[in-house]
């Protein structure tokens, strides 16, 4: 199943976007630091084309720092971009955010050219946290589910330096099949558009590969890592749950509770800092959705034609 969840405030927030960036001199973008490539939202990239942009890759706390470093050398190599990392632990995050925006937008600054900066990124990646770390109260409302922020808002960081605050925004499809596993896993997406269970087995198969010492020092099995390795994700998931009590009458397993343990341990950092993709990676899994679709184009095209020659 496909995960996807593109609710009807996305579309009205996508029309503000569109209108709000003629005037921006700056996006940043936040990305979640443990699926950088997946949490890079397209539709945005395509609506502040040729924009300066700062991506920021939040939450680098949960996240493994060497592939944080990958990442941030990844988005620094790019055009017109620039890329930190950044947790709620971070001292004088303003000062390094408003430094970076004026290095992407020299010519801007002072009351007669104030800096404008569009702040965007998926649902529940952390924008309304940050901004209310930035301006010292709460400025933004905040919680731990996707798509709290419903409306913009501008907020003066300093005398010449606004910031526009957009709600958490998706795309309507989404292509990467390990991007809707990846997003869902995060808390990024709606829980009506995704079976945890799902989730669940697809968020163990990076875990058990990259991560098995990590899944070991949570649920002590007892087991070395190269045998986790070498487990089905379904085995692991079942060995998840009786470890934690996730039982039906008869000492059936509870697939449901022992998924929502793991997604709950995974979000919550329970698991250590990891990210469940690279630069690499990514881009060879949009390079096969990208055929995909061009296939799929193609065929249909082709039944087209042959009904109207029919």
């Amino acid at each position: 199943m496909a995960v996807q969840w593109f609710p009807g405030h996305m579309h009205a927030t996508r029309k503000a976007m569109l209108e709000r960036i003629k005037g921006i001199d700056v996006l940043i973008e936040m990305l979640d630091a443990r699926l950088p490539g997946s949490s890079a939202n397209p539709m945005l990239a395509q609506i502040t084309e040729g924009k300066p942009t700062l991506k920021v890759l939040n939450k680098q706390d949960l996240a493994d720092p060497a592939r944080t470093e990958q990442w941030l050398a990844h988005y620094n190599g790019l055009p017109d971009t620039r890329a930190i990392g950044l947790d709620a632990g971070m001292a004088a995050p303003a000062r390094a955010i408003i430094q970076a925006c004026f290095e992407l937008a020299p010519q801007r600054g002072g009351m007669v050219k104030p800096m404008r900066v569009l702040i965007g990124g998926i649902p529940n990646v952390g924008k309304s946290t940050l901004i209310n770390t930035l301006v010292g109260k709460r400025a933004a409302k905040t919680g731990d589910e996707a798509g709290v922020t419903k409306q913009e808002q501008r907020i003066a960081l300093a005398d010449d330096f606004y910031l526009y605050d957009t709600p958490g925004m998706l795309w309507p499809k989404i292509i990467v099949p390990q991007s809707g596993y990846h997003l869902a896993a995060s808390g990024a997406v709606g829980r009506n558009a995704y079976d945890e269970e799902e989730v669940a087995l697809e968020l163990l198969k990076p875990l058990r590969s990259v991560y098995p010492a990590q899944l070991e020092a949570r649920f002590r099995w007892g087991w070395p890592p190269e045998a986790i390795a070498a487990k089905k994700d379904d085995e692991l998931l079942e060995a998840i749950g009786r470890k934690r009590g996730a039982l039906l009458p008869g000492g059936r397993l509870n697939t449901q509770k022992a998924a929502e343990i793991l997604l709950t341990d995974f979000r919550s950092g329970a698991l250590g800092r990891i990210t469940l993709e690279t630069p690499g990676e990514y881009a060879l899994w949009l390079q096969a959705a990208l055929q995909a679709e061009a296939e799929l184009a193609a065929e249909r095209k082709a039944r087209l034609a042959a009904r109207r020659g029919a």
